[in-house]
This record gives structure tokens, C-alpha cells and sequence, in this order.
């Protein structure tokens, strides 16, 4: 538009000729005609000539645009990028920016539905709906050779636990030689998480990497000397100690020196909880992120043309051995107070309601709490990380409870283990008792809850209307079928004698 409207002011206000304007314009002959050819139209069709001018330079370009029809992109593609593109939005505006998926996600998500479209298309699509200028940086690729590093990292995840949402963490190994993947979720970025998570991945390789990738976490850091050295944790050198590999660390604020496991956890995280992020339990997100990652692993990549699971099957044989896995736990010694539990960070675990008044050995890991008394285990528990929780096990309180059996309905160790307390609110509301022994005798031979559930609903279906201790008790004692017993040629002879002879005595 400026263009043409210089044309036209230096024609007609400053009388000069086509050719002067193309020169000084540097542009063609033919547009600065084309431009004065198009005026004189338009001033002919008005009956005022001298108000022409401001009129026609004041006009917006009309461009000749084809009325093209999109192929690819149909109501439907929009439709669901749109949909995807407001899951985004959602995440971002719950704080999980982390989560979102990328264009190359929502591409994938297309093709797996069904949807035929290209990548570009959809970066096209995306980028009018949110125009984002990214920052461009200049990165080195590095060539590895098998066995040589493996880099680790933690992520941050935010997951729908039970309507709940949480924040977990996401320890990631990757191998800078397969860019094979391996990860495991923990509740904190804690010692305990950091050197479970070594010992599970060493495990899981059969074998350990000659040197290990760190960046300046402060589980791995203990201390900064000088500019550049950094002085190791003590759960790091005790790794290094045990599974006897070197580490490096990057630089600070230079995550990307180690750029497989940096795009690693991003990756892994949009691709496992980019879409669905809520579970009953983090179990079961464990479950999703190791489905997520034999994927990923099992994908061929661009450059070699094999997958990760391919070339790490290669990469074990080089490995360093596998020493003994290394026991990784806290231990603290507390005493059991009146209530039979010990204090660990503002919770209380139970144990044997026996051992009330004595000194026991914890021992902390990070997702279970061990409980010894003179090297014995008297009690297991899942660790929990709130607040002034009570962590009750009922069979640690069958002593007292026999002794007290009015204790029983309100107690929290009944309370804290939902099917007991309905089983107990429907059939043994009026004899706390036999609930004690049915309790007793499940302790005692091991009968699993399980078990349990499964016997009373066989004697429900069987139309029972009242449930009895000592119909549970006639179950419960029924030896399960251990296979098809065959008794010997001696013992079948003697018993058909037997018969015969009583049959003839009644004959």
C-alpha cells in the first residue's frame, strides 16, 4: 500500500513521469504503470475528481485470494486439536505446564485415531491458534559408545491420585549410547528415592555403566568449592563405592550438556501423562509409565534405524558386572508407646501390641517402613508422607482386643480397614467376639483377606442371610485343592475287601 500510494503522489502531485518514479523506487515499469492505469479507472467513475485521490490512496490492498477447500484439515481434525489444545490450557492453568503435549503428541494422537492428516498441517493449524516464538540455541551432537555413560534425572509430575491431585517425581536413566529409557516414580527427590532408584536400574541392566551423568541435584551435590568443582553427597559415594562406576556433573545451569535424559523426562512425562493423569493408585501410574516406556523402547529411531530395546540388548554385554543389590534404608530406633505404635515424622505405625513399652529398630525406605524387634520383622507398613496419620495393622491388637472386646467397634485399627469394618457392621455388630476369633484364626494359619472375601461371598450367594463364626470357621479350614491325589493299588484292594465284606454282612 505505501508503495502505491507513492506512485500516484509523485505522478500526480509531483508531475513526474513513469520511468523517474521506476527509478527512484527501484521498482518495475510495469507495476508504477499498472498503479497510475488503475487510478485513472477509478477517477473516471467519479463525478468529483479533486476528492479521487485522498479516496483511492486511502483504500486497504485487495488481494485475490482462491476459495480453496482444505483437504486435510476437515471440521473433525479441528475439532479434535481444538479439544486437545483445551486440555492444554487446563493443565497450564492447574500448574502442570510440564504436561502438556506438543505438537508432535497431538500429531500422533491424530494418527492413532484414525485421522489422516500431516505433521506440517497440524504445526500450521497450531500456530495460528497460539502464536509462540520460541528461542533458538546451537547444540553439539556427541557420539557414545556402548556401555561408556548413562544419564540420570528427576521431573516433576502432577497426577490425579483418587480426585486428589499430587505432586510425584520421576527418576529417568537414559543411555547416551541406545537412548534406552528407564524410569520409576517416588513421592520426594529425597537420599532414599535417589539410591533405590540406582540400585532398581542396575538391577533391571544386569550390569553398570562406567560412568554416570548427574546435574547439580542437591542428592548428588553436597557442597560447591571453587567455580567449578563440586563435591559428591554420601549416598553418591557410597553408590560409587558399591556398584564402583565414575560420575560427572554438568555445568550448573547447563542441563542440556546432558540432553538425552533432559529431553527424556520431558518426554517420557507428556508422553505417559500427557493425556491421562488420573489414577486410583500410584501403583497403577507406575503401571502406565512402564507400558509408556516399552513404547517408546520398542520404536525404531531415525538415525540407526533399530530400536533402544534392540541396541541394549547389544549394549548389556558391555556393561561391568552387577554387584549384590545394595540395601538402601534409613534406621532409627523408637519406643512403642501405649497406643503400640512408633513415631515416625509426625505419623504412627502399629506393631504386635506385645512389644508395648520397648525399643524397637526401624528400618525407613522409601515407600515401606520395616519394623524389627531382636533382628526379628514384627510388622511391615507403606510408608506414608502426610501429616499426623495413623498407620494401623488390626492384627497387631488381637490380644488386647480379647481382653477388650467392647474396644473393637470404635477402634481406628477397625476403622482403618474398610471390609473388616462393613463385615463387622453386618454380621458381628452383637458378637464382638467371634469377630476377634475369626480375626485370631486368619492370623494364625495365614488366611489372606482375599480368601476371606471370597468364602463369604460363597456363603451369601449360597442364600445364607446371617453369617456365623463357625460357618467362616468350617470354610476357612476346608484344605484348598493342592492337585489330584492318587492313592496306591494296596490301599484301593483293601478298602473294595472291606466293602465287600460289609456289603455281604448286610445281605
Amino acid at each position: 500500500m505505501y508503495t502505491k500510494q507513492e506512485i500516484i503522489i509523485r505522478s500526480y502531485r509531483e508531475g513526474k513521469s513513469q520511468r523517474t518514479i521506476s527509478k527512484d523506487l527501484k521498482i518495475s515499469r510495469k507495476t508504477v504503470k499498472k498503479y497510475i492505469d488503475e487510478y485513472e479507472n477509478f477517477r473516471q467513475q467519479k463525478s468529483d475528481s479533486s476528492l479521487s485521490l485522498p479516496e483511492y490512496l486511502s483504500q486497504p490492498i485487495n488481494y485475490k485470494l482462491g476459495e480453496r477447500s482444505k483437504l486435510k484439515l476437515t471440521q473433525e481434525v479441528q475439532t479434535e486439536i481444538d479439544r486437545l489444545l483445551s486440555i492444554n490450557t487446563q493443565k497450564i492453568q492447574s500448574g502442570q505446564r510440564k504436561q502438556v503435549m506438543k505438537k508432535k503428541d497431538i500429531y500422533e494422537h491424530l494418527q492413532d485415531q484414525g485421522l489422516d492428516i500431516g505433521y506440517t498441517t497440524v504445526c500450521n493449524y497450531i500456530r495460528e491458534k497460539e502464536n509462540i516464538p520460541s528461542s533458538k540455541e546451537t547444540y553439539i551432537r556427541q557420539e557414545y559408545q556402548p556401555g561408556e555413560s548413562c544419564e540420570f534425572d528427576w521431573g516433576e509430575i502432577k497426577l490425579q491420585i483418587q480426585s486428589r491431585q499430587v505432586r510425584l517425581q520421576l527418576a529417568v536413566f537414559t543411555s547416551t549410547y541406545s537412548n534406552y529409557r528407564y524410569a520409576m516414580i517416588f513421592q520426594r527427590q529425597d537420599t532414599l528415592s535417589f539410591m533405590e532408584s540406582h540400585t532398581s536400574f542396575f538391577e533391571f541392566a544386569g550390569g553398570v555403566y562406567k560412568q554416570m551423568v548427574y546435574d547439580n541435584m542437591r542428592v548428588a551435590v553436597a557442597n560447591f568449592v571453587g567455580k567449578h568443582e563440586k563435591e559428591p553427597t554420601k549416598a553418591l559415594l557410597r553408590l560409587r563405592g558399591h556398584y564402583q562406576y565414575s560420575h560427572r556433573f554438568c555445568n550448573a545451569y547447563r542441563g542440556n550438556e546432558k540432553g538425552h535424559v533432559e529431553r527424556s523426562v520431558e518426554y517420557i512425562r507428556r508422553k505417559a501423562f500427557g493425556l491421562i493423569d488420573s489414577f486410583e493408585s500410584i501403583e497403577s501410574a507406575q503401571k502406565k509409565l512402564d507400558i509408556t516406556i516399552q513404547k517408546i523402547n520398542h520404536t525404531k529411531q531415525q538415525l540407526t534405524g533399530k530400536t533402544a530395546k534392540q541396541m541394549f540388548v547389544n549394549e548389556q554385554q558391555t556393561l561391568l558386572p552387577c554387584p549384590p543389590k545394595l540395601s538402601c534404608y534409613e534406621e532409627a530406633y523408637l519406643k512403642v508407646d501405649k497406643y503400640a505404635t512408633v513415631c515416625y515424622r509426625t505419623n504412627r505405625y502399629s506393631v504386635p501390641d506385645h512389644l508395648v513399652g520397648n525399643v524397637v529398630e526401624v528400618r525407613i525406605m522409601s515407600s515401606q517402613i520395616f519394623i524389627y524387634t531382636n533382628d526379628t520383622p514384627v510388622a511391615r507398613h507403606q510408608r506414608c508422607y502426610g501429616l499426623h496419620q495413623w498407620i494401623i495393622s488390626i492384627e497387631h491388637y488381637l490380644s488386647t482386643f480379647k481382653q477388650k472386646p467392647g474396644a473393637l467397634k470404635g477402634s481406628v485399627a477397625l476403622a482403618s480397614c474398610t471390609y473388616l469394618k462393613s463385615l463387622y457392621n453386618d454380621f458381628f455388630n452383637e458378637n464382638p467376639r467371634d469377630f476377634i476369633e475369626l480375626l485370631s484364626y486368619c492370623q494364625k494359619y495365614s488366611i489372606e483377606g482375599e480368601r476371606l472375601e471370597t468364602t463369604v461371598k460363597r456363603l451369601l450367594d449360597s442364600g445364607i442371610k446371617h453369617i456365623t463364626w463357625e460357618q467362616l470357621k468350617a470354610l476357612l479350614g476346608n484344605k484348598q485343592d493342592t492337585g489330584n491325589y492318587q492313592p496306591s493299588d494296596q490301599t484301593t484292594g483293601f478298602a473294595k475287601q472291606q466293602l465287600s465284606q460289609i456289603t455281604a454282612l448286610l445281605n
